[in-house]
């Protein structure tokens, strides 16, 4: 009830708001309206672009592959014991770019389902926006645990009966983050294992060695590098990431 007294209380405010431009501006809010749906004016457009755009930060963070990616390479950078090395910018544009790659087939299919027929005044924009929605939700339902989802419908007091794939965006979401965050955590775990042994042995020689002044971190440093340069890590990384999202 009290969502739709917002949204009430919002269309009202913004009849209210485009009377109001008309009344003193003259500025029409829509231009035509036909069967290919209502086509409005340039500032309105202006306005309903920008306002999408503020949204993209938070789609990309929370509905596509960019969490995993991003938390995984950061794991593999604290596990090899080199505090900027790669830095920031570096994982954050391959996380970016392999969250491209991985998203293509998704983004494809919403281009050619949705934006295009849209662009091309044969879909209105409700229909457009439902369709560009579904691919999206297809792709965070194979990515998400049943359990994470039957925990946040629980806590929305959903029916039953209700699927996983008629749940709404607002337990879907939650969802799929969790279980990203556990796959996540779940990779960064195998990651760990073979730096940890090797920090592991190298503070075991140094110790019998009475070498304590010598930081094990520092010595085990090379070492983690070299095996991960050997055993070609970051193709094996990225390409696991990249292969963890089929299915």
């Amino acid at each position: 009830m009290n969502a739709k007294r917002w949204l009430a209380g919002l269309g009202l405010a913004g009849a209210a708001g485009a009377a109001w431009s008309q009344a003193s501006n003259g500025l029409p809010l829509f231009v035509a309206q036909g069967p290919g749906g209502t086509s409005y004016s340039v500032p309105i457009q202006t306005l309903l672009f920008f306002t999408a755009l503020s949204f993209l930060p938070a789609v990309l963070l929370l509905m596509t592959a960019f969490t995993r990616i991003v938390i995984v390479l950061s794991l593999v950078r604290q596990a090899l014991g080199t505090q900027a090395a790669p830095p920031n910018q570096v994982i954050l544009g391959l996380s970016l770019f392999l969250t491209f790659f991985v998203m293509t087939p998704t983004f494809d299919k919403i281009y050619a389902d949705a934006y295009a027929p849209w662009a091309a005044g044969t879909l209105p924009v409700d229909q457009a926006m439902a369709q560009g929605v579904a691919p999206l939700r297809e792709f965070m339902l194979k990515q998400t645990r049943q359990s994470d989802v039957q925990l946040f419908a629980k806590l929305a007091k959903l029916p039953p009966e209700v699927k996983g794939a008629d749940v709404p965006l607002t337990v879907l979401v939650p969802s799929f983050v969790t279980s990203e965050l556990k796959s996540a955590f779940q990779i960064g775990f195998m990651i760990f294992i073979p730096f940890l042994v090797i920090d592991m042995i190298v503070a075991s020689v140094l110790m019998s060695l009475g070498m304590m002044m010598l930081s094990p971190v520092l010595v085990a440093l090379p070492f983690k590098l070299m095996l991960f340069v050997l055993a070609d890590g970051w193709n094996l990384l990225l390409g696991s990431l990249a292969a963890s999202f089929a299915t």
